[in-house]
This record gives structure tokens, sequence and C-alpha cells, in this order.
């Protein structure tokens, strides 16, 4: 709307600005009285007439008394002879002086062509300006069906390459294949070799899945289009499918290319289970990227790429040979990649000469590339806070709580009753996290409350894993239950403040039967057969395959495992009782106890 009033005004101040202009010119050259030939030759013979100006059929006399008048001849004849023929005795015009001019051609403009011309533009003027209004104040209206794909195109200021991206290295070695067909493709047309059309990036979110699409633009040199999958679905059938035809009129344009659609799961999932059947806009815009796919030249040069996390769900149709044949994974980083990544994201941070980001990586584990960016980023946010030109090792372990748990609540009022008994919980948990080798070491315990924790522990991992034990998991079992324990033995009664860790301990045994196959009591398969919703993404059924004399012994067998985590919490517990009244005391005077101050407490973690 304010699109449409600007250019009312716009024209409105146009239209008064020609008719200034044109009545100033008309007004000057009709300001002149009209006279006959006989007036002229009347004035002449009188001798009133100090100035003749002839041009064309047009003869300006300026008579002396300075008025002036106009009189009107044959454009063909000329003043004399028009003098002459009127017997003019020419010792009358001796004093007159007489001047020839070319007739005036903006002039005849003005007068003779513009007033029929003026309306004519202005009515084109008029439709030009309101159909732009129109477009602007209906969010482009006319152009709803054209692609509003992002076009990057690397140079030397914004260009990214596999050296802007840390970790990932089996990734960009995948990716590199595809660089090389960018450049040099004419080197694989000749063997006869084929390069995927499609490339799918698997990852969980943050795992930096986009920046490596952008880098393999930025090594090829090539144009970038970028759309997520959801700028494809609207309310009005058949709007998607068009945008997907206009992205990829330009991107066959702009060829060789790369077209990057971020969570294709919006648009890719399987057909026939969206609310419309196998007729709503989301299966048609699906059909017509098949069909582009499909409809690519082997010359043309156009690389697709996909990101998602959520692969289970995709159309078997994209997934199949000549679509995206070509799947690469990537994890979260481990400590290497996660120290290189704080690395990059550091670049232009100043750090204080004492931070060690290893040390950094150590405490982040599972963290994404964009967790670790956002680290660093509230690590700067809370050195500005502070005034310091400098980021601190104690704004980055901040940080890193803050990102993980949320931030502290120290205006949240408790009771010394609450306080205690959060002292002795965490207390309980860090303790049988020391002492029970399989489980993580302790970082940090507090009692401040953060995000919707009373109280937290900080475990970390030595090193990254991907396979556990029976063993371990019994023992973080053992971690989480080691608050409730605690509580139990020393106030001979238990709080709410536990609800959080028994639901995830009870889970935790529950995979151990179902998913695991670690109850030697039955046996190493797996029970329940998990049913999704494709178009919610969710699941909302399990199956069960298994008979009510089975589900009873999964119960047992959850209690069996809970158990054997309590009896562990339980001997740590009793056997380490002054060790535990030493940390509730440090935590309810300081509130806060790290690594190393509680290493000289309870002594270093044995490791068997």
């Amino acid at each position: 709307m304010k699109t449409l009033i600007k250019n009312f005004f716009l024209l409105l101040g146009i239209f008064l600005l020609i008719t200034v202009v044109f009545s100033f010119f008309a007004e000057q050259a009709v300001k002149p009285s009209v006279v006959g030939i006989e007036t002229l030759v009347n004035r002449i013979n009188q001798e009133e007439v100090s100035e003749l100006i002839v041009s064309g059929d047009k003869v300006m006399i300026i008579l002396k008394d300075g008025s002036e008048e106009i009189a009107r001849k044959e454009p063909s004849e000329s003043l004399t002879t028009l003098l002459s023929n009127f017997q003019v005795d020419p010792a009358k015009t001796t004093d007159v002086k007489i001047q020839i001019k070319e007739e005036d051609g903006w002039n005849y403009f003005l007068i003779n062509i513009l007033p029929f011309l003026l309306p004519f533009l202005l009515i084109t003027g008029f439709f030009i300006f309101m159909m732009r209004g129109i477009q602007g104040s209906n969010s482009k209206a006319m152009s709803f069906g054209q692609s509003t794909a992002k076009d990057f195109k690397p140079d030397a200021k914004n260009k990214t390459t596999f050296k802007d991206v840390a970790g990932a290295k089996e990734a960009k070695e995948e990716l590199a294949e595809v660089v090389e067909f960018l450049r040099f493709p004419k080197k694989f047309h000749d063997l006869g070799a084929k390069i995927p059309r499609g490339v799918l990036l698997l990852g969980s979110p943050g795992t930096g899945k986009t920046l490596l699409a952008r880098s393999v633009a930025g090594e090829a040199g090539v144009p970038f289009f970028h759309m997520s999958g959801s700028e494809f679905v609207e309310m009005f059938v058949g709007v998607g499918a068009s945008r997907v035809r206009s992205l990829f009129e330009k991107a066959k344009k702009n060829a060789p290319c790369i077209v990057f659609i971020d969570e294709i799961d919006a648009v890719g999932r399987r057909r026939g289970a969206g609310v419309g059947g196998s007729h709503d806009e989301r299966e048609q815009t699906l059909n017509q990227i098949l069909v582009e796919m499909d409809g690519f030249e082997p010359t043309q040069n156009i690389i697709v790429i996909a990101a998602t996390n959520r692969p289970d769900v995709l159309d078997p149709a994209l997934l199949r040979p000549g679509r995206f044949d070509r799947r690469v994974m990537i994890d979260l980083p481990d400590l290497k990649d996660r120290e290189d990544i704080l690395k990059v994201h550091a670049r232009k941070k100043p750090l204080a000469a004492d931070v060690n980001l290893k040390t950094i990586a150590e405490r982040t584990a599972g963290f994404s590339g964009a967790d670790l960016a956002n680290v660093l980023n509230e690590a700067a946010i809370l050195a500005a806070r502070e005034n310091r030109k400098e980021i601190l090792n104690q704004d980055l372990f901040e940080a890193i709580e803050k990102v993980m748990i949320g931030p502290e609540r120290k205006s949240r009022i408790i009771t010394d009753k609450e306080k205690k008994i959060t002292a002795y919980h965490e207390a309980g948990h860090a303790l049988v996290a020391h002492f029970l080798p399989l489980a993580d070491p302790v970082h940090k315990i507090s009692i401040i409350s953060r995000g919707a924790a009373g109280g937290y522990t900080l475990k970390a991992p030595k090193e990254d894993k991907h396979m556990h034990t029976k063993a371990e998991f019994i023992s973080e079992i053992a971690v989480l239950l080691a608050g409730h324990v605690t509580e139990k033995e020393i106030f001979q009664e238990v709080t709410t403040g536990a609800t959080s860790d028994l639901r995830r301990a009870t889970a935790l045994a529950r995979l151990l039967i179902t998913d695991y196959g670690m109850s030697e009591k039955l046996g190493p398969r797996t029970y329940g057969e998990k049913e999704e919703m494709i178009f919610l993404g969710r699941e909302i059924h399990e199956q069960r395959d298994y008979s009510e004399k089975v589900a009873e012994k999964i119960d047992e067998e959850i209690n069996n495992f809970i158990n054997q985590a309590i009896t562990k919490a339980t001997e740590i517990i009793r056997s380490k009782k002054e060790e535990l009244e030493k940390i509730v005391a440090t935590l309810l005077e300081k509130e806060t106890i790290e690594k190393d101050e509680f290493e000289k407490i309870v002594g270093e973690k044995p490791t068997k």
C-alpha cells in the first residue's frame, strides 16, 4: 500500500510539472495580439513599426511604443513580396529593422503537438505506475509462481572453500569428485563416465550441510542457487511446481552450476501420505522435481545437492539411481574436529592467552558445528557485557553450560532445606560418576538453578565413543539414579527433583532390552515395531509384536537393570560418606565446584 501511494503522488507531481511548463510556454506564445496584414501595412505606412521578426508564417510586429502584435502570412511568400503587393513605399521601411528567424521547433512542439500527446502519455504513465504499485503491495503477485532461490555467485571476497569447513574429511573427499566434474567435465565425458546428478547430504541439524554445499560451489567457481524445501509449498495449487520449473530454468541458463535444496524432506516425503492423498500441493511439487532431474542433458553440468536430517521419510523415487544416487553422511564432529571447528570460528575473536580450545572441545562432546559457533558467540557476548577486550576461559565455560542447559537463574529464591537437598542430590551424581570407572569424568558441579534444572553435574567423556557395552549402560543408569539414592539415604525420603533422572533411566533400561538385545533372559532380539506418520514425521504408535507373557518379562528385566544400578550407587554412597559430606559442604559454601577442586576432595578417578 505504501508503494502504491508513493507512485500515485509521484505521478501527480510529474503531471503538475508538465502542466506548469506547458502553461508557461503557451502563455508566452499567445501574449501578443493577432492582427491582419492590412493592419501591418497601415502601421508601416504610419511609421509606427520599430522592428519586424519573421519566423515561418508568423510576423512579430514590435511597435515604437514597445507593444507587440502578430500577423500571419503565407509560408511560401516572403515579407518583401508581401509589402510590395500591398504597395508599401520602400522609403517607409528604411528605418524598420527586419529580422528573419528559423521557426522554433520546441515552441511548435509545445503548442501544436503536446496538447494532443499529453493525455496519451499521462494515461500510459498512470497504468505503468499502478501496475508497479499493485505488484509491490501484493508481495509481487505478478511473479507468484517464480522461483525465490537466492543466487550466490562466488568471488574472491565471499568465496567459501573446503578450507573454511573444519572436519567432515570423508564428506569433503566425496564432494571433491563433484568439484572435479564441474571444473573439468570433458575429462569425464570422454571416458563415458556419468557424474551423479544429485547428491544427498545426510546429518543432524547444525553439522554443516549448507556450508559444505556452498564450499563445493566455491571450489568449482560456479553459481550457487539456494532454496529451502518449504519455500516451494504454498496454499495455492500448482505454485510449488511452477517454482521448481522456474528454479531449474535459471539453473540451465547459468550452467554449469549447483542447485541446493535445503530440508528437502519438506517436499520429498513419501507420496500417498499427505492430507490430500496423492494430489496435494506437496506431491505435485515433488513430481516436478523428479521430472526436472530426469530432464537434464548429460552435458548441462547441473548438480543438484539436497540436505536433510530425515532420510527415512524420503520418497524412494528420489533415492533411485539417476536422481540422488550419491549420499554423503555428515556425522557430529569428534574431538579433533571440534577443536578445528572452534579454531575456524575463533579467527576473528580475541581470545586470552591462556584459552585452550582443546579443553573446550573436550567439554563439548555431542556438539554440532552450529553449537560450537554458538558457544564462541555467547562467550563473546559475555565478555562484551563485562566490558573486556578478550574472551576468557570462564566465558567459554559459562557459554558451554548456557548452550547445554540454559542461562543461570540466580534470582530464583529457594529455601535452605531445598538448597541442602539439591546439594546432596548433585553430590550423589558426582560421587557415583567418579567412582564408577566406566562412567564419564565429572567436570563441574553446581547447585545454581540453570534452565529447568535446580542444579546440575557436568560430565564429559575422555574420548568419543560410537559403541557402548552393557556395563557402561548400567553405570550410566547408576549415575542417573544416584541423586535419588542419595536423597533416600540421607533424608529417608525422596523429592520430585529426580523425576527427569528416573524417566531417562527407565527409558535407557528399556532400550537395553527392546533395541540392543542385551537381556540374557530375553535374548538377542528386538521387541516392538514403531510405526510413523510420514507426513507428521513422528512416532505415534508402537506395534507390539510380542505376547503379554513377554511383556511381563520385559518389565522384569527393566526392574532387574535398574536394581543393579541402584545397588552400585548405594554401595558407593554408603562407602564414601565422608567425601559426600565434604562435597556438600563445599557446594553450600561456594555453590559451584570445578573439576580440580572436586578431585582434591575425592582423589583421582579410578581406571578399573
